[in-house]
């Protein structure tokens, strides 16, 4: 027999708001599935220069793919936003990164750059190239530094910290590689590379920490 007021064991019904998170999660994990999707086709199928280029140069004004690939960005924000929303409450921090994240992510995505996305310092750049660069740059900041948050937050969960952790431990040395690399060299086959490694790190973990914490409330509501 549950322990009356003792709430979020696993013989306590999780009450409105665990239904609440346990259906973001599951939306979560959906839209990060589908923005992955749509962003996949639009690279794929436009005629972009491949690995030695950047993924957003399939959204370019003028590009066939461009509004398929808007649309997944969009879904991408907006996992960001559910996994937020359907973190356990006393999770500090990572929300907000997370939120913010979803926000600069949006942003990336409605502010088009200018053909090659050009980034300084070794190409010419326009002020939406400087915008969209930026706030992907810092979307992808965000993302990697919640998750460091989430492996260290007790609240969070041993399943939703591990794949935390060993996702950031991935990303950051690769966020590290694209810095060091767009100072040095510029564009190229190593920045186009680890770039699209990142971004299917933080998919498979959008994927991932959705679906636990969309299954970690349906547990406790039986």
């Amino acid at each position: 027999m549950a322990e009356p007021g003792r709430a979020g064991t696993a013989t306590t019904p999780p009450g409105h708001g665990g239904l609440a998170r346990r259906v973001a999660g599951s939306a979560a994990a959906g839209c990060a599935v589908a923005g992955a999707v749509a962003v996949t086709v639009a690279v794929v199928a436009g005629p972009g220069p491949g690995f030695t280029g950047y993924v957003s140069e399939a959204g370019i004004a003028g590009s066939a793919h461009a509004v398929t690939y808007r649309i997944g960005v969009l879904a991408l924000a907006g996992a960001l936003l559910l996994i937020a929303a359907a973190l356990p409450p006393g999770v500090r921090v990572a929300p907000a990164l997370l939120a913010s994240g979803a926000v600069l992510t949006a942003v990336s995505g409605a502010v088009t750059c200018s053909a090659g996305c050009p980034l300084p310092p070794f190409e010419r750049t326009t002020v939406a190239d400087l915008v969209h660069g930026g706030a992907s740059i810092a979307a992808t900041a965000a993302v990697v530094l919640a998750m460091v948050a989430l492996a260290v937050s007790g609240p969070a969960g041993p399943v939703v910290r591990r794949l935390a952790a060993v996702t950031a431990a991935l990303a950051l040395p690769l966020c590290a590689t694209i810095g060091l690399a767009m100072l040095v060299v510029g564009r190229g086959s190593l920045v186009g590379v680890a770039e699209r490694v990142v971004l299917a790190l933080a998919v498979l973990w959008g994927v991932a920490t959705g679906t636990a914490l969309a299954l970690t409330y349906r547990q406790r509501s039986l």
